[in-house]
């Protein structure tokens, strides 16, 4: 933590404009590792994908139905994290460092309560989600079983999600790199257990029986529910045992502050309603795509699995630029804010556009990854490539995104969200789903990703940002 922490002081107070170099070298000390942590966390979740897709289209049509709703869960719980995340920031970027103790303090309390509350409701859903979203008898049941198993480990995700949120906002990315690259190398081996029945298995030659309870795609989410409780308890410990300046101490309890409370329903509403309502966009699309059959189903999940490896970058620069911007908006120092809005932005864009180029060009290979039938080959490609050209504008969206929230401005990208989900991509895909099929469904995704990465770039340009009352004020 020490070296990430220094570069952020460092240019926190450096008096006069920081050359370009120095803040180029500033992001970079802060993105590389949460840019490492999502390109290394998307490969190993290839393989847990490629994995489940090796029992047949079946298999993979019933993971990825409740994909939607599991991304829904993941948003709400996320927007928690932003709360209190935030405040963390802004406050260190203050130097009031104990009281960036008392939130984090309030934050783990918090895990505890709303995880659970969360968990129970989706444990509740799961029963009868697979038929309220059209599934075929066929996969329902394990659609079902797969959603309750991923539903036990909610709290278990809160944690990591809250206390990895925390410990980047504090200007160390290393760790949570570090730990949430361990939640995937476990779920795989745990995978490899779980998933396969006993079998024969050849290593450098050599033959020998590996065990197997061969329990299909509820292994699969067995062996998440185990890897996210492990890492939970690792994200405790560092919380409690490394040296850091919110490193907490055991036997202390923090009360709960109404003012922090307040500022994490202020800032994390806007983000719930944003993800709740594009998730929710997200499943009535699933549900669209449920109705043109197993095969769409099917090449959706892995194509929308194999395009996540393109724009992980993005998410790692927002992350850091949650950080950056926090900490400088709280130490007011608005011109750093702004040069890191910028410059964060302009190379999550060029990465996008060279991602966006390797997804057309690789687009048969990767899907080839998770899956050998042809119908799913054929029609992941396409509409692989048909994303491939709104990368860089989905770059902006996603870049600006974790800015704004850094500065404190949740309600812009809710509101930009809402529209361009709500107003293009469901409309569109409405009437281009029964023309053209999945096809269609993602011509519609690719124009609203478009128009979301402009509108947010209008946002950023106007400076509306900058002005935006600062929490500890």
């Amino acid at each position: 933590m020490k070296k990430n922490t220094n570069a952020m002081e460092r240019i926190l107070k450096y008096n006069g404009d920081p050359s370009m170099k120095m803040t180029i070298a500033t992001i970079l000390t802060l993105a590389l590792p949460a840019i490492i942590e999502q390109m290394m966390i998307t490969m190993v979740q290839y393989v847990d994908t490629a994995m489940v897709g090796s029992l047949g289209s079946n298999a993979t049509a019933a993971v990825g139905l409740t994909a939607s709703t599991t991304w829904l869960i993941g948003g709400i719980l996320n927007a928690a994290a932003i709360g209190f995340s935030v405040q963390v920031a802004q406050l260190i970027g203050a130097g009031q460092i104990e009281r960036a103790k008392s939130v984090v303090g309030q934050a783990v309390q918090f895990i505890f309560i709303f995880g659970g509350l969360i968990g129970i409701i989706a444990f509740v859903v799961s029963y009868p989600l697979p038929m309220l979203l059209g599934a075929e008898k066929a996969i329902r049941a394990d659609a079902s079983l797969y959603f309750r198993i991923i539903a036990c480990s909610v709290p278990f995700n809160f944690c990591s999600l809250m206390l990895s949120s925390i410990i980047r906002c504090s200007g160390d990315t290393r760790t949570p790199m570090i730990l949430n690259l361990s939640i995937n190398l476990i779920n795989i081996v745990l995978n490899f257990v779980f998933i396969y029945p006993t079998r024969d298995i050849s290593v450098l030659g050599r033959e020998f029986t590996m065990f197997g309870a061969g329990m299909g795609v509820a292994g699969a989410a067995l062996g998440s529910f185990l890897s996210l409780f492990i890492v939970s308890v690792m994200f405790l410990f560092v919380l409690y045992c490394k040296r850091s300046d919110i490193r907490m101490r055991f036997g202390r309890f923090y009360r709960f502050e109404k003012g922090v409370l307040v500022s994490a329903w202020k800032l994390g509403l806007p983000v719930a309603l944003e993800r709740s309502l594009t998730c929710i966009a997200q499943i009535i699309i699933t549900s669209i795509i449920t109705s043109v059959g197993t095969v769409a189903v099917a090449a959706n999940h892995l194509a929308v699995t194999a395009e996540s490896l393109s724009y992980m970058p993005a998410y790692g620069l927002s992350s850091a630029g949650t950080a950056m911007v926090g900490q400088a908006m709280g130490a007011r120092r608005l011109d750093l804010a702004k040069k890191f809005s910028r410059i964060t932005t302009y190379i999550g864009v060029i990465i996008m556009t060279l991602g966006g180029v390797l997804l057309y060009i690789l687009a048969p290979d990767l899907i080839r990854l998770f899956s050998n039938e042809s119908e799913v080959i054929a029609l992941g490609t396409s509409v692989l490539r048909i994303v491939s050209f709104a990368e860089p504008c989905f770059a902006m969206a996603i870049v600006i995104t974790g800015i704004l929230r850094g500065a404190g401005d949740t309600k812009a990208p809710f509101l930009i969200s809402f529209a361009t989900m709500w107003g293009i991509r469901i409309t569109v895909s409405l009437l281009l789903s029964k023309p053209l099929g999945l096809v269609g469904i993602w011509l519609a995704m690719a124009i609203e990703l478009c128009a979301r990465g402009i509108l947010f770039m209008i946002r950023l340009y106007r400076n509306k940002w900058l002005e935006i009352k600062l929490i500890n004020d």
